[in-house]
């Protein structure tokens, strides 16, 4: 069955397993979080594998969900980076007849009709929860009910506020724990204003992050490496990186498709504008699928992922250089 995030609190408590999947991958490891943490399941009773690494050990995983806990309580598997190929070892432990552990199921994003969405989606017994990318308005509502239980934060400046609602949104995880560091930072104060959200921003200063995502898609290849070089030499995630550009196209496709204008930071506003003019949306699909790869890259290949990164950006940015002149004939 399909849920929604206010059917998980007492769903989890009456299924077998869920399918937690979608491009907010931070947001996919806090619900598989609420899970263990709703149905207090404890260390020796938990059991976390790869999806890769499940085909390979098969037997155990079967004979320890399928087995009573030697420590009492319940026992849970929690099956991580899933895809479709995937599908029909997973639907031999959820299905089987003698399992007694409660199974998650971790995934990126799936295509509607593939074989896990479809298996979770349409059985009665398991259920599929998405995690799709905080827009502006959800996103506000997080800020805004985060700092206001964490730190008792009752005032953010509209300066303040969009200058996050810019920035964050691509991760759910990466999210909070900017938001941990401002409800820190602010103490006693009890008021959020625009200089404590930028000296705060998470792993690197707001300047590099928006150099390097607005200047990769308007074109502006110096830029682009410049800011991707000091992103790397302050130890960014090039894992983090990946999710913000995913984020930063999908906001650009809602504003080239839709002609919807996201709340823009004023510093970034007029490279947002020339790349609304340079990109369409069949390019902008293109590099979603190609993000989607990339990130998988880092997983699987051993491949240094600042090498990755840096050769998809330069590649990325002189495309977009190209673009832009053939738009201006």
């Amino acid at each position: 069955m399909k849920w929604k995030a206010t059917d998980f609190k007492n769903g989890i408590k009456n299924t077998k397993s869920v399918l937690i999947y979608g491009p907010d991958l931070g947001q996919v490891d806090e619900w598989c979080d609420k899970a263990v943490e709703i149905l207090q399941i404890e260390k020796d009773n938990l059991f976390v594998i790869d999806a890769d690494e499940f085909r390979d050990r098969q037997d155990y995983i079967f004979a320890e969900g399928c087995s009573p806990s030697m420590f009492g309580g319940q026992k849970m598997i929690i099956i991580a980076n899933a895809g479709d190929a995937s599908a029909k070892q997973i639907a031999d432990l959820v299905f089987h007849p003698g399992l007694c552990a409660t199974v998650i199921v971790c995934a990126g994003e799936l295509r509607a009709g593939g074989g896990l969405r479809t298996m979770f989606e349409n059985d009665a017994s398991v259920a599929a929860l998405p995690c799709y990318t905080d827009d502006a308005r959800t996103l506000e509502g997080l800020i805004r009910e985060t700092l206001s239980a964490s730190a008792g934060i009752d005032q953010i400046t509209p300066d303040a506020m969009d200058y996050m609602t810019s920035h964050l949104g691509g991760d759910r995880g990466i999210t909070r724990g900017f938001l941990s560091k401002i409800a820190l930072y602010v103490g006693d104060k009890k008021i959020v204003e625009l200089e404590d959200v930028e000296k705060c921003l998470p792993d690197t200063s707001a300047s590099d992050i928006d150099d390097y995502l607005y200047s990769l898609t308007a074109g502006y290849v110096m830029q682009t490496m410049t800011a991707l070089d000091r992103l790397m030499y302050d130890n960014v995630e090039p894992n983090m990186l990946i999710r913000m550009l995913d984020s930063h196209f999908k906001k650009l496709l809602t504003a080239v498709v839709d002609g919807q204008l996201p709340r823009l930071f004023w510093k970034v506003s007029d490279k947002f504008n020339r790349a609304i003019k340079i990109w369409t949306e069949p390019d902008i699909d293109a590099v979603l699928v190609r993000l989607n790869e990339l990130e998988r890259q880092l997983r699987t290949t051993g491949m240094p992922a600042e090498v990755l990164l840096r050769d998809f950006s330069l590649k990325l940015a002189l495309r977009t250089t190209k673009m832009a002149l053939r738009r201006r004939k």
